[in-house]
């Protein structure tokens, strides 16, 4: 078994998360921490293992989360990957503006 730190960073990369979240912005993540529906999570497809995502979690399906991205326009999330295992939620942007999210 790997130890691993509760706390990590991310790199958003893409516009799915447009407004709440830009490419380029770097995030602090909980691993494990709750999650409820409309958290900004970390997380894995299950038909996609190897990406790591940056979604909204709606609701919870399959012993998993149904997570989508804040851009409408752009549909890579679980409309079409299915159901992802959430890693940790993100608990705020540090680059290039420290904030919470909303």
């Amino acid at each position: 078994m790997r130890w691993q730190l509760p706390l990590f960073a991310v790199l958003v990369r893409g516009p799915s998360m447009v407004p709440t979240l830009r490419d380029g912005d770097a995030l602090v993540v909980r691993r494990g921490g709750r999650v409820r529906a409309g958290s900004v999570v970390v997380a894995r497809f299950r038909t996609r293992p190897d990406l790591l995502v940056v979604k909204r979690t709606v609701r919870p399906q399959d012993g998993g989360w149904w997570i989508q991205g804040d851009n409408q326009l752009i549909e890579d999330d679980s409309r079409a990957y299915g159901v992802a295992d959430v890693i940790g939620p993100v608990l705020f942007r540090y680059y290039p503006r420290l904030g919470r999210l909303g």
